[in-house]
């Protein structure tokens, strides 16, 4: 999995078995392997660049993600029988029927001989769906039980279990916005978000960020990276006379109430009745314990306990989901549900590239 926060490439190895479909499960290792500052360079800036740069790009990505695979394989001496990747999204369009994850499966394919499974949305998006969420299936399949679950990447997103129907969408920009504000001080990221609980609340930014169309529009509905770079940042990047740990804290609550506010939509909309609701928190942001604060103070109001699972869940929930999504893929089982996108029917996602025998 390679996320917008480009920190690197999250590498999981899991052991599945499907039965009758259910999935069993175990991350038996994992690791986050930085990526090289060129091509820290290339992801950032390829939405501007030509075609041919782009063309290159997926091709050249893809082959040095299979190196990176190659490097786990022979550190921990494992022989998977599947790699399933997500890529890298440089365009993400649903409006106009369009996503683009690179990242060429078949040099994944060649250059390790294992089989591979990639390109997960596009066919939800040809149904007309938004392609996203697709965290979704790891919710179903692999952490049954919980009422919500919330992953906190660059952008945040949640997933609701409505009695056997999920529902789920991007609720708002989160590690982006909180990581570049972090970045023009020098640092890679807010440690544990002490900046931002040292700041206060610019109530002329948070009503601009509250006001965006996104926050009020109805589900299905996701978000693009281009779309948070090109509208989002500029409003944070525009007020010079606000001091860096304002805009942290600000953007801390925004992004706070933006999933307090998806949760009671979600419970409103659906009609779910219950007297408390549990919430399976992962993705970086649950390492971002003033974030993890503001949260829970949100949800305290609608009855939501949240609940962290032990740190590897936390950090590589999303690769394990996307060695869940390959699974599904090849045993023939739905991994894109149209409950959560909009799209004309359940999908069975992925492109497919056979290995060879070593």
């Amino acid at each position: 999995m390679s996320g917008s926060s480009l920190d690197g490439l999250d590498v999981a190895y899991c052991q599945f078995e499907v039965n009758n479909g259910e999935v069993s499960w175990q991350l038996l290792d994992a690791e986050t392997i930085k990526f090289d500052e060129k091509w820290v360079a290339r992801l950032a800036h390829l939405p501007i660049q030509d075609a041919k740069t782009l063309a290159k790009s997926h091709t050249y990505f893809g082959r040095y993600m299979a190196e990176l695979a190659n490097d786990f394989i022979r550190k921990y001496d494992i022989t998977p029988d599947l790699i399933a990747s997500h890529g890298h999204t440089i365009f993400h369009e649903p409006e106009r029927m369009m996503t683009l994850q690179i990242g060429d499966g078949a040099a994944l394919a060649a250059l390790t001989g294992i089989t591979t499974v990639c390109d997960f949305r596009t066919q939800d998006i040809a149904l007309a769906g938004e392609g996203t969420p697709i965290a979704p299936a790891a919710d179903r399949y692999l952490f049954s039980g919980y009422d919500f679950y919330l992953n906190i990447g660059g952008i945040a997103n949640v997933t609701c279990d409505a009695n056997g129907k999920f529902i789920a969408f991007d609720t708002s920009p989160a590690n982006q916005v909180l990581n570049m504000l972090a970045n023009e001080m020098g640092l890679p990221f807010d440690l544990n978000g002490e900046i931002a609980r040292s700041g206060h609340l610019n109530e002329e930014l948070a009503t601009t960020l509250n006001d965006l169309a996104y926050c009020s529009a109805d589900y299905p509905k996701s978000l693009d990276n281009n779309w948070i770079r090109d509208i989002v940042f500029p409003i944070f990047n525009h007020k010079k006379d606000i001091s860096i740990a304002d805009k942290l804290y600000t953007a801390t609550r925004f992004i706070a109430q933006q999933i307090g506010n998806s949760i009671f939509h979600i419970i409103k909309r659906e009609k779910i009745e219950k007297e408390n609701y549990q919430m399976l928190v992962t993705g970086g942001g649950g390492f971002n314990a003033y974030l993890m604060e503001c949260i829970e103070a949100e949800c305290l109001q609608y009855n939501v306990e949240i609940v962290l699972p032990d740190k590897a869940i936390i950090e590589y929930k999303e690769a394990i989901l996307m060695g869940l999504m390959g699974v599904l893929r090849m045993e023939g089982i739905p991994n894109c549900f149209s409950s959560v996108t909009g799209a004309k029917m359940d999908t069975i996602g992925g492109a497919v590239y056979l290995g060879n025998s070593k």
